[in-house]
C-alpha cells in the first residue's frame, strides 16, 4: 500500500463538504449527508468533517489508482475520525491534476 502523494498540499473545499457532503437537499448528494451525521457530523460544523477528511490520507493508505484526461484519481480506504468516535471504514477520492498544487478531494462514501 502506499501513501497519497502531495500530503502537504491537499486541498478540501469547504463548498463541497458544506454544500455537498453535508447537505441533505442537494439531489446528487446520494444519501452521503445522511451517513456523515449518523456519525456526529452536521452541516453547521462543516469544517470538522473538512478537518477530518484532510487527515483521512494522511493515517490511510491508497487502495486504487486511475489515469484520466483530467488526472490520476486516488481512491484513500478507511477510518475516518469522527466525533461520535465510532470512526467507520471510509472512502476518500481525491484527484491530482497536472499544473495544480496538491490532490483535491473529490468525493467521501
Amino acid at each position: 500500500m502506499s501513501k497519497l502523494p502531495g500530503l502537504l498540499a491537499i486541498q478540501v473545499d469547504d463548498v463541497k463538504v458544506r454544500d455537498y457532503l453535508l447537505n441533505a437537499d442537494n439531489p446528487q448528494n446520494s444519501g452521503k449527508a445522511g451517513l456523515f451525521t449518523r456519525f456526529g457530523f452536521s452541516r453547521e460544523r462543516w469544517a470538522e468533517l473538512a478537518q477530518a477528511l484532510g487527515r483521512h490520507p494522511v493515517v490511510n493508505d491508497v487502495v486504487s489508482i486511475a489515469s484520466s484526461s483530467h488526472g490520476v484519481k486516488y481512491v484513500v480506504q478507511c477510518a475516518l475520525q469522527t466525533p461520535d468516535g465510532r470512526n467507520p471504514c471510509l472512502r476518500s477520492v481525491w484527484i491530482v491534476q497536472p499544473g495544480r498544487p496538491g490532490p483535491r478531494l473529490v468525493t467521501a462514501y
